[in-house]
């Protein structure tokens, strides 16, 4: 068996830190990547596709439950938390994920977790249902407005009006309407700050909200062609179609 590509996801240095100092020697597991926020870890495991991922649960930006919500429960690796929670929280944790660690912890908790990960990774079993459960209960409802500058102006975007939303370099354009905005966010950010029972991914670049989708057409390539109610078509690629699909009642 290759070695388990691995990411650790921690705002603390002396965390990541440490992770990597109980890695290394460790001959099946390859520390690869350190992300410093939510936001960055979401990015690394839609590029990067690791084996396992030691997870923060608190981090800046976006925490550990908005980096499940933006990849998916069904996407995500092997997944170490990393918390401060209390004993109630803990055991939904036990329960969820692979295993979790609690700050500070030793040596042995440490490698107990990994051998956890490790039969995980062998056995290629998808993550428990709990975990997509235990999102389930800490969702947030997700904001009811964005805040964008026009000009000089700073404008409030009700997102109940966001049509849909495209990566647009270090920007995200927001279809309201005849009209678009530029967000300075990446779309897996707003995709997380958004309530994720309305809004679906159906590309790597692309964000709609359900209930504007009129009609999905299926292709030859696998992936769809899906219409907007005011005409705006847009292509779901095969990689996203089964959310979609899903969240439409499929």
């Amino acid at each position: 068996m290759s070695a388990l590509r691995a990411l650790v996801a921690d705002d603390e240095p002396l965390a990541r830190e440490t992770v990597r100092m109980l890695l290394d020697g460790v001959a099946d597991v390859d520390l690869l990547w350190e992300a410093v926020d939510g936001r960055a870890a979401v990015d690394a495991i839609h590029r990067l596709s690791p084996d396992l991922v030691f997870l923060d649960v608190q981090m800046p930006h976006l925490d550990g439950f908005g980096v499940v919500e933006a990849v998916g429960p069904d996407k995500m690796p092997a997944t170490v938390f990393v918390t401060a929670f209390d004993d109630h929280a803990l055991r939904a944790f036990d329960a969820a994920a692979i295993d979790y660690l609690v700050k500070p912890y030793d040596d042995a908790r440490f490698f107990r977790a990994l051998d956890k990960a490790r039969a995980h990774c062998g056995s290629r079993e998808p993550l428990p249902e709990r975990l997509r459960q235990l999102l389930d209960e800490h969702a947030s409802p997700g904001i009811d407005r964005l805040l964008v500058r026009t000009g000089d102006k700073l404008v409030v975007v009700p997102t109940e009006a966001l049509d849909w939303a495209e990566a647009a370099g270090d920007y995200v354009a927001l279809h309201v309407g005849p009209r678009e905005h530029l967000l300075r966010d990446t779309l897996s950010g707003l995709e997380a700050r958004l309530d994720g029972r309305r809004f679906v991914r159906i590309h790597r670049s692309t964000l709609v909200q359900v209930d504007r989708v009129r009609d999905v057409r299926l292709t030859a390539a696998g992936d769809a062609r899906v219409r907007l109610r005011d005409g705006t078509e847009l292509r779901a690629s095969r990689r996203y179609w089964k959310d979609l699909e899903k969240r439409l009642g499929g």
